[in-house]
Formats: structure tokens, sequence, C-alpha cells
């Protein structure tokens, strides 16, 4: 929605201020157009593989939307794990072999939709819960294999935006080349009347000034979109972490939860008092 907000704002205040003194119609050169868009996806593509070019556009879609973290996402994430924790105090270990072999069938987690929505959260949950079932590894292990977990999520949750941010960053030398072009083509006509020549040089100059607005008034707020998208998906794993590898340690789920809703961002962050009430009403 902000995104969409600001292109608007973005051509109200390129064009509106253009029309003042000039005809928005010099600034419609459909050739410069074809051939700006189509020197950016090409680039594109030949800068990519299928399963890259398949990613990035698999998250563009999202840069439109807002995020699905929300203090409720977060609220539904903590009582989800106090209660998978609250479980394991009770019944032992292997009460929860079930719920983590099958978390889409599980009562357990069906009480969390917001969270079980998120296939790659829950599927890093159950990994780590199976492993404390099984009893295979110690808290120091699991930590290292987590970190080195989320830092391939970082790294491949990253990747779009900085592909995304490379384009924007070519669109004006696109741009030059296209101006490039269209001089020339001026300076075969020369001999031709002033009017003339001076429009051919004007759809020259559309070109630079196309490559340059379509860098960084369109393409790079996208990649920035993806960059906050980034973030705010990597925000889950962590609170998943925290609060496992405190339960390892031997904290209380009470204690536990408390450490992944300090890691959350303010803006998320519910109050103890919130997270308590959420506690209470869900028992």
């Amino acid at each position: 929605m902000f995104l969409l907000l600001g292109y608007v704002i973005i051509l109200a205040s390129a064009f509106g201020t253009y029309a003042i003194h000039g005809s928005l119609v010099a600034l419609w050169v459909p050739a410069e157009y074809v051939a700006i868009i189509g020197l950016m996806i090409g680039s594109f593509i030949a800068s990519n593989d299928g399963a890259t070019i398949k990613l990035v556009l698999g998250r563009l879609s999202g840069a439109l939307k807002g995020s699905p973290y929300t203090r409720a996402f977060y609220l539904e994430l903590l009582s989800l794990l106090y209660e998978i924790l609250i479980k394991i105090r009770k019944e032992g270990l292997m009460s929860i072999e079930q719920d983590v072999d099958n978390p889409e069938g599980s009562a357990l987690f069906g009480k969390y939709p917001l969270v079980l929505k998120d296939h790659h959260l829950v599927e890093f949950i159950t990994d780590y819960l199976r492993m404390m079932v099984s009893g295979s590894l110690n808290p120091v292990e699991i930590e290292t294999l987590m970190d080195q977990e989320l830092e391939t999520h970082h790294r491949e949750a990253h990747l779009p935006p900085h592909i995304v941010s490379k384009i924007a960053d070519a669109l004006p030398a696109f741009g030059i080349v296209v101006a490039v072009m269209g001089v020339v083509n001026v300076l075969g006509s020369v001999g031709e009347p002033p009017a003339v020549l001076g429009k051919k040089l004007g759809g020259a100059l559309v070109g630079t000034f196309l490559g340059i607005l379509l860098s960084y008034g369109f393409v790079a707020p996208i990649a920035g979109q993806l960059e906050v998208k980034a973030e705010d998906g990597a925000k889950p794993f962590q609170v998943a972490k925290v609060v496992l590898l405190a339960s390892m340690s031997g904290y209380p789920p009470q204690i536990a939860i408390e450490f992944g809703r300090k890691v959350l961002w303010t803006r998320d962050r519910p109050t103890f008092l919130q997270l308590e009430e959420e506690l209470k009403n869900r028992k």
C-alpha cells in the first residue's frame, strides 16, 4: 500500500511539475520506453539462473503486501512455544513426538493458524524439537547449528533485494545508452529543420530521464521494501531460537518465552501483561 502511495507521489511530483511549463506529450516516446524496459528485463535474465529468477519474482508480490509479522502473530508464536514447553514439562519430551511429526494434523499447532501458515518457521521449530526429543545434541551444538541455518536463511532472504538493487543501479546507465542512440539518430538527421531536430533531441533525452526516474523512483523502493520484508521475516526464527535454547538451558517455560519476547522489535513486542493475559485466555 505504501509502495503504491509513494509511486503516486513520485509521478505527481515528476510529471505534475513538468506539466506546469511543458507539454507531457513531449515525454511520450514509446521507443524509448520499450528500449529501457527491454534492457532492464534482459539484464535481469542474463544475470541470474532460473531458480533465482523464480525466487525474485515470487518475492516481488510481497512488496505490495503488509507484513504478516504483527503483534497478533507474535502473541500466537510465543503462546505456541509456551504450550509446547509446558507439555514437555508435564508429560515429557516424548509427548510432543506426534505433534512434531505432523504439525498440520496436530491439535496443538492447529490452535495457532497464523504460525501454522508459515511453513518454514514451523519446519524450523519442529526440526529442533525433534532433536530435543532424540537427545543427541547438547544446547551448544544446537545453537551452533541454529546459527548456521539462520545465516543461510538470511543470505537467501536478502538475495532478492540485492538483485533488484543492482537493477536499479543499472537503469541510469541504460537511460544513457538509449539517449546516445537517440543522439546518433539526431546527428544522422542534420540538415532537417531545427524544429524537427529539436524534437528528436528532446526524445533522445527522455531516455536519460526515464532511466533515472525508474531507477530511483520505482525500482529502488521495491528493493527497499524487500529488504524490510527480509529483516521482518528473520525475527520469528530468532524468537523460536532463543526460547528453545532457554528451555534447553533449564529455564522454566514462563522465563523461556520472556527471552523470546525481549528480542522482538519494539513496534511488535507485546507487554509482559499482554502476553500473560494471552496465555491465560488460551488455557
